[in-house]
């Protein structure tokens, strides 16, 4: 029996939202992270974004391959 498209639909829209929460949540964390420490330059901000934009990379590639 095969799946219906609106359960692919839902699937991947909410595979981009947890995409997107992950990187808002490194982001934010980063920018408090700068605040806090009272640094010049958004070192972690930088840091944080990209280690989430990897992160959820890697999360949107094992939930699509999972079979």
């Amino acid at each position: 029996m095969s799946k219906s498209p609106l359960n692919s639909y839902a699937k991947y829209s909410a595979l981009g939202f947890q995409m997107a929460g992950i990187i808002f949540l490194c982001l934010f964390g980063g920018i408090k992270l700068d605040e806090f420490l009272e640094l010049e330059n958004p070192i972690f901000t930088v840091v944080l974004t990209l280690a989430g934009l990897g992160f959820a990379l890697y999360f949107m590639f094992s939930q699509i391959l999972k079979k």
